[in-house]
């Protein structure tokens, strides 16, 4: 698997299981009919953000992965970044690598910590593998997401240094 920066040419692959997970409804805390322009202005980031894919030894694009400064100004210092992966590919360790490389990728930039925003807390696989990451629960707002077949769910905010 080879992780490397998206290009435009990237979206047309993306898109497809960028719009099912997001019209799904359960992870994201996107509009759940958010069209293809709006997913393309959300996912493809400008600098300082970036965007990148992770491909197959074919060039078929597994996942993705964005990242970009949590806020502005005095706490542009902390890191974000959003995870997909196409289900077609889960289990095939995807996300852990997506993960890894975001977070070395943030180290190098001169981030000094990562935190994920919204991490939905039935999305047991994904609060797994942070952990596994080094991340930590810092709060969960409760009933802070609509899951759209188990209810108001709570929303965890995660973080770890860099």
């Amino acid at each position: 698997m080879l992780i490397r920066e998206a290009s435009a040419a990237d979206w047309p692959a993306i898109w497809p299981f960028f719009h099912a997970i997001t019209a799904a409804g359960e992870t994201y805390a996107y509009p759940r009919d958010l069209d293809e322009a709006g997913g393309r202005e959300i996912w493809m980031q400008h600098p300082p953000g970036r965007t990148v894919v992770a491909v197959d030894e074919s060039g078929t694009v597994l996942g993705t992965a964005k990242m970009n400064p949590n806020h502005m100004g005095g706490a542009a210092h902390i890191a974000n970044a959003s995870f997909m992966v196409d289900p077609r590919h889960h289990g095939r360790g995807v996300g852990r690598a997506l993960g890894e490389y975001v977070v070395d990728r943030a180290r190098a930039d001169g981030y000094r910590a990562m935190q994920f925003n919204a991490v939905v807390e039935t999305n047991t696989g994904a609060v797994a593998l942070w952990e596994s990451l080094g991340f930590a629960i810092m709060t969960t707002l409760p009933e802070g997401f609509h899951h759209p077949t188990k209810g108001y769910v709570g929303l965890h905010i995660m973080y770890r240094r860099l």
